[in-house]
């Protein structure tokens, strides 16, 4: 099982405004009971911005979030250290359908989250969204890695 949310120290120290947006832009919709919900999301789909995720950031705005692509499937497990923003975390299938969603991850927490099986992507949006939007298992996310 891959391990993410390590201390990259040394992409930190790379990284020229800790905080700034670990890799491109771009738009996520999620397709739940009550409605599309549309975000902008910051896709991380190399080792070093997966492992610093949303480290060290104290305030992610209400339409935001950060896309974790595998770019295959497997099972995956989070942790919070040094998260300073509760999260809820997505997981999904290579289709784009919401596999489980850990909510409100605690932050700080060293205790790890499991996917609960195989995941292609993970997205971690603030923590009560998923619950404001009603997202449940099974609930459609698009974006363009997901194949329709």
């Amino acid at each position: 099982m891959r391990r993410f949310g390590l201390v990259a120290c040394l992409a930190l120290l790379l990284s020229p405004v800790v905080g700034a947006p670990a890799q491109s832009l771009d738009k996520l919709e999620i397709i739940t009971a009550s409605g599309e919900h549309r975000f902008t999301v910051e896709v991380v789909d190399d080792e070093a911005s997966r492992e610093r995720g949303l480290m060290f950031r104290r305030y992610m705005p209400a339409d935001r979030g950060m896309l974790f692509n595998f770019k295959e499937e497997g099972p995956v497990s989070f942790w919070m250290k040094n998260t300073y923003i509760p999260l809820d975390m997505v997981f999904i299938s290579r289709q784009g359908v919401v596999m489980n969603v850990a909510a409100n991850a605690e932050p700080l927490s060293e205790r790890q989250i499991p996917s609960g099986g195989p995941v292609y992507a993970v997205l971690e949006i603030n923590g009560g969204v998923a619950a404001r939007i009603d997202l449940k298992v099974g609930d459609k996310v698009k974006n363009s890695i997901f194949s329709p």
